[in-house]
């Protein structure tokens, strides 16, 4: 059972933890829906580093959505997952020589939006790991 009780505010169980301050969950929510979605990095791909980010980063809640399916990874997923066990790893303190290990696959734009979404999702990932949101709590 989470820390404090749900408000009456979001959709997710996630949602109504933040949902005790109204303008913080739309806006989070607002660039989740963004992060999440298609753009230069495809959804599925974005998926499969969230499910990678969450085997480490202590949400349970999280951590029952599944673990990265190896037979959807093309070139690009294994790459980005690859770089997400890193950045975990190291804690964020990523060397370059690694980051560099992107650039021959992956756009400038791309690198920014990957790394946008390592962020967020990271934050996500913690929130719901201080406020011990499991996955009975689904609703």
């Amino acid at each position: 059972m989470a820390i404090i009780n749900k408000s009456d505010f979001g959709a997710t169980p996630f949602q109504r933890l933040l949902g005790h301050n109204p303008n913080i969950m739309e806006a989070w929510s607002s660039l989740g829906d963004i992060l999440e979605k298609d753009a230069l990095l495809s959804s599925k791909l974005k998926e499969q580093v969230r499910r990678t980010l969450a085997q480490s980063n202590g949400c349970e809640y999280c951590k029952a959505k599944g673990k990265p399916d190896p037979s959807i990874f093309d070139e690009k997923i294994s790459l980005a997952v690859g770089f997400a066990e890193v950045f975990i790893t190291q804690k964020g303190d990523v060397p370059i020589s690694i980051i560099e290990v992107l650039k021959p696959s992956f756009s400038e734009e791309e690198i920014s939006e990957l790394f946008a979404f390592l962020c967020f999702t990271t934050a996500q990932q913690h929130f719901g790991a201080l406020m011990k949101l499991n996955p009975d709590e689904a609703e």
